[in-house]
């Protein structure tokens, strides 16, 4: 063989990194193997460019899963001041930027560097541009249910006596994201969720098309509503639909065919405002008003396509009219025809089983030894820096364990 470690990680992304560079300070003989050029290529496009790293209010109803209850462990064990201890550590400068959105002053190497030198810290082999063939595992004599796993790579043979799995999911494959975790857990007897994109831009091929194409690049503040779920952020339109926070954060929990309900004017009652603007300054035009709530291209193109007259005045408005003009402003009912996928998706819902691995240690139930942290579990955070946190803490729970199984002197 050509290398023996006591730990392979599989995925040189966030989990990944984090996962290793504990072990390795634990004094564990640790091998990151991943097939991209470059480690962190997620970390570095993240935010912007500046890396989301955390939120102040992590809590466990942020985040989606089959079982809302198996994140709550490792959430409560490394919490997000863990991790900004660490970051403040390195000197690293951060900002607050909304909603306990956490994100790098400077850029996100700041954090990609940060985990690097961790790993160098703990003496972290990282194999890049290793493409892994396949994985077996063999079990030892008298060893009992535990053995070695054994990787097949372009650079030749890697065993360990655990392995872990930290490949996140299949979104922006452009970056060299896959399958493959799914696949590994699948080979291992576990289940797997299919996946599904998530934190993505609706498309729009209805009659709104063409609306949404014209106020490409305008955004506005809006609560969208869908499933009994709502969220108040900012949209935008984009030439093939809608995107912005507020459209990302819902399309974690729509449907192919559900309608959304969106909140243009959320601060107002439109249908009472009119009626008291109707008396205050009646001969205003309808689209003036709009405009000043909005934007004057928004107002002209939204009035447009409601096929309301360009020159109607609020003094000719009637009840009726008004109330009308209030559910289309406060409950415009949009229904994409998809979402942008995998392309543009930040993460993926679904993944494996949250009933197959230990929510302490994240190790498989069927094959000790075999650990999954990290956006390839069933755990989806919200928009705004919970699903990093999410890798941080579940490559903690693994870290520990394996700590724990392969050192004795830590029991």
């Amino acid at each position: 063989m050509q290398s023996h470690s006591q730990v392979l990680v599989i995925g040189a992304g966030a989990a990944g990194l984090m996962c290793a560079a504990m072990a390795g300070q634990q004094g564990l003989s640790v091998r990151v193997v991943d097939h991209a050029n470059k480690a962190g290529k997620k970390i570095l496009m993240s935010g912007g460019g500046r890396c989301n790293f955390t939120n102040y209010y992590i809590e466990p109803n942020r985040y989606l899963s089959r079982n809302p209850h198996f994140c709550k462990s490792a959430l409560s064990r490394y919490t997000q001041w863990d991790f900004i201890g660490l970051v403040d550590r390195y000197g690293v400068a951060w900002h607050e930027k909304k909603d306990g959105q956490l994100f790098c002053d400077n850029k996100a190497s700041d954090i990609l560097n940060m985990l690097l030198d961790e790993c160098t810290a703990g003496s972290v082999d990282i194999s890049l541009e290793t493409a892994i063939e396949s994985v077996s595992f063999i079990h030892k004599e008298n060893g009992g249910d535990r053995g070695v796993f054994i990787l097949e790579t372009s650079k030749g043979r890697f065993s360990a006596d655990s392995l872990v799995i930290a490949t996140g999911g299949p979104s922006i494959p452009t970056l060299g994201a896959t399958g493959f975790g799914y696949q590994l857990a699948r080979q291992f007897g576990l289940n797997v969720f299919d996946p599904v994109a998530a934190l993505v831009p609706f498309t729009i091929t209805d009659h709104l098309s063409g609306l949404c194409k014209t106020l490409s690049g305008n955004s506005c503040r809006v609560r969208v509503t869908c499933d009994k779920q709502s969220f108040l952020d900012d949209m935008l339109f984009t030439h093939r639909g809608m995107s912005g926070p507020a459209m990302l954060q819902i399309s974690s929990y729509w449907q192919p065919g559900q309608t959304l309900t969106i909140d243009l004017l959320p601060e107002l009652d439109v249908a009472e405002e009119l009626r008291r603007l109707q008396h205050q300054s009646p001969k205003q035009l309808l689209r003036t008003w709009l405009g000043q709530q909005l934007t004057q291209k928004f107002a002209e193109c939204w009035l447009t396509q409601m096929e309301w007259p360009a020159d109607i005045t609020l003094a000719a408005l009637n009840g009726e009219q008004m109330d009308r003009l209030g559910a289309q402003l406060n409950q415009w009912q949009v229904k994409p025809s998809g979402t942008e996928g995998y392309r543009t998706a930040e993460v993926a819902l679904g993944g494996v089983d949250t009933d197959e691995l230990s929510s302490r240690t994240m190790e498989a139930k069927k094959q000790p030894g075999l650990y999954f942290i990290g956006e390839v579990i069933d755990v989806t955070g919200h928009l705004g820096g919970f699903n990093f946190q999410w890798a941080w803490s579940s490559a903690y729970a693994a870290s520990g364990h394996l700590a724990e199984v392969l050192l004795p002197e830590s029991r």
